[in-house]
């Protein structure tokens, strides 16, 4: 069974919200009491996103009463693509207001808390500590962590969500009995291993499907209905339309919700995750490779010198925006090493240098003498150099 949430004293439903909510008061797993329940709830959504969007959208069509909301990015029109919240007269608007003026659109009598703050471990437990469940909506890493360990410490149920391509999967952790995020991931991946939705895109479709998953999960919890995903993991493929589920188990030894818990407090989680302020002399090299600014590519570019420019972006991608150099995609550089020549430098570049700093390496490593990175790639040539060059 789901576990109920506790709101006690429950609030009487108005005439508009028996009208408002007629077929769930239809529904004997709602009734009155179980919308009463809603309305009494407090919710923290973390992000107004691709899977915030439509779990803010569908909790607040619900009934729930009151939804924080964590956000501190504005909105970008390659949002819109999937963050069904936002519209284009948004674009550059904050997304917390964005995302409130939609709400409150469609739910007047919502109670809408706004958060406009990167969530730390500073003020996670404060935050938290507020709402009687937290949904999670982020995109990285440390913030999960910082989520998971802020909802173990507290005993807030953890509704969680990701999402990658075409691939999403949801779970809800951090209940009485159940595993956290850490049972499932013990360790962050190394930095850079895994894309972000912004390096390997995102089917727009996919968020919607993940955060109504996470909505109904929210639900079901403040309703104390029905069976949670406490203790499963469901896995969706949107490209073959499958689902999947695995068990997940409390480990025993996990530092944070395990037999004896190691960790008590929130910690650095850039840290945890091996992601460190960059020092100058990191900026100007990393991993042995130097980092070439756009600023000083457009120089010498400019100046006639003979540079090597080698793009690893994909072919399509080089169909959306070029700064010139020859195409050989990542995956293919190992076959097409012949084309490259090693007496001369060789400047990589790709959309925002992540991809070309681990083609540089290995151009590094299979010989080639000077090799370089074009730190920030076609977007920072894009924000310094040429704006008509198309971001993506």
């Amino acid at each position: 069974m789901a576990t109920p949430v506790e709101s006690i004293p429950l609030p009487e439903l108005t005439t508009d919200d028996l009208s408002r909510y007629s077929r769930h008061l239809i529904l004997p797993e709602v009734g009155m009491e179980g919308q009463r329940k809603l309305k009494a709830a407090r919710v923290l959504c973390v992000g107004t996103g691709g899977l915030g969007s439509p779990l803010a959208f569908y909790l607040a069509a619900a009934g729930v009463g009151t939804l924080g909301l964590v956000d501190f990015d504005v909105v970008d029109a390659s949002n819109l693509q999937r963050q069904i919240i936002h519209s284009t007269k948004d674009i550059g608007r904050k997304k917390l207001d964005s995302a409130e003026e939609k709400l409150k659109a469609l739910n007047p009598a919502l109670n809408v808390v706004k958060h406009e703050t990167m969530l730390t471990s500073a003020n996670a437990l404060e935050i938290l500590g507020d709402y009687d469940i937290v949904a999670d909506g982020t995109d990285n890493f440390p913030t999960r962590y910082l989520v998971n360990d802020a909802c173990v410490l507290l005993g807030k149920p953890n509704v969680y969500g990701s999402i990658f391509r075409f691939e999403g999967q949801a779970s809800v952790f951090a209940t009485a009995d159940g595993p956290c995020y850490r049972c499932l991931y013990p360790e962050p991946p190394p930095p850079g291993l895994v894309p972000s939705c912004a390096e390997g895109g995102v089917l727009g479709i996919l968020p919607g499907l993940v955060g109504i998953m996470q909505a109904t999960e929210v639900i079901k919890l403040i309703l104390g209905k029905g069976n949670s995903l406490a203790g499963r993991l469901l896995l969706v493929d949107a490209l073959e339309m499958k689902f999947r589920e695995l068990k997940l188990r409390r480990n025993p030894d996990c530092p944070v919700c395990g037999t004896n818990p190691t960790l008590t407090e929130l910690i650095d989680y850039q840290q945890f995750c091996g992601i460190v302020p960059e020092t100058k002399e990191e900026k100007r090299l990393k991993n042995g490779i130097p980092q070439m600014t756009v600023k000083e590519l457009k120089q010498r570019i400019d100046a006639g010198e003979d540079v090597q420019l080698i793009d690893v972006r994909e072919p399509y991608e080089y169909q959306i925006a070029q700064i010139g150099g020859k195409l050989i995609p990542q995956n293919d550089v190992p076959q097409r090493l012949h084309e490259i020549d090693r007496e001369r430098e060789v400047v990589v570049h790709c959309r925002s240098g992540a991809r070309s700093q681990k083609i540089a390496e290995f151009l590094k490593q299979a010989g080639y003498p000077n090799v370089a990175n074009v730190a920030g790639g076609i977007l920072a040539w894009a924000d310094e150099i040429d704006p008509s060059v198309q971001k993506y």
